[in-house]
């Protein structure tokens, strides 16, 4: 995902030195500076993120915002017509969201009500208002709740042992949350961010089929999760 994310960006650089080249040349006439250019800062960013970035919710949100902004600046609609409409796209975008998401099986949820009905219980680790460390060594590691509000959490597996799949749901909001995960665990994340995401920030070597999976789902608004 990060190579085709350089390339789209690269991609969208050429085309804008083109059409740069084809202006100087009087080749083209195409003004870069129109009502409401500046929305295109919001817009292309977003729309490769939707194409890239496991994260769609925060894209969407973003795409539409800057596509509401730049009809506004172009005299197309008129921000009381967007203030109406506020509510009825918030619903549709919730239900949207409750279509496909349902429709996308979550094996993380599989994995942690099963681990639940065999008698497992989560680690925890809060970070609220604070910062939280949590170290585990020479222990079995399968599940664990993770919160940051306005504050961190951090929970270091590198020490421990993962015998089978295992969850992780972290929670970020105005904080931030950063696991440490051993170096032979495949790594599925599912994410619902608005203004923060997920991130994953370091390559993990090929696995075997035979390879224990971490599930993490992240949920994040303004704030992070950080994968290593």
């Amino acid at each position: 995902m990060k190579r085709l994310n350089t390339v789209l960006w690269g991609i969208l650089l050429v085309l804008v030195g083109v059409v740069l080249s084809l202006n100087a040349l009087d080749f083209i006439d195409i003004r870069f500076f129109f009502d409401g250019w500046w929305t295109l800062i919001i817009i292309a960013p977003c729309a490769i993120g939707l194409i890239t970035s496991e994260n769609k919710t925060s894209n969407l949100i973003g795409l539409f915002a800057g596509i509401v902004l730049l009809l506004c600046c172009r005299g197309i609609i008129r921000l009381s017509m967007v203030a109406k409409l506020i509510v009825p796209i918030i619903i549709i975008i919730i239900g949207l969201r409750m279509i496909f998401g349902s429709a996308l099986k979550n094996k993380g949820a599989d994995v942690m009500a099963s681990k639940t009905a065999r008698g497992y219980s989560p680690v925890n680790v809060a970070g609220v208002f604070s910062s939280q460390t949590l170290n585990l060594v020479s222990e079995e590691f399968h599940m664990a709740e993770l919160n940051a509000i306005f504050g961190s959490a951090k929970l270091d597996l590198r020490g421990s042992s993962i015998p089978e799949d295992a969850v992780i749901n972290a929670c970020a909001v105005f904080g931030g949350v950063e696991i440490l995960l051993p170096e032979n665990s495949k790594v599925k994340v599912r994410s619902n961010s608005i203004f923060g995401g997920v991130s994953k920030n370091k390559k993990r070597p090929v696995t075997s089929e035979e390879s224990v999976t971490v599930y993490i789902n992240g949920t994040c608004m303004f704030g992070g999760v950080d994968i290593r």
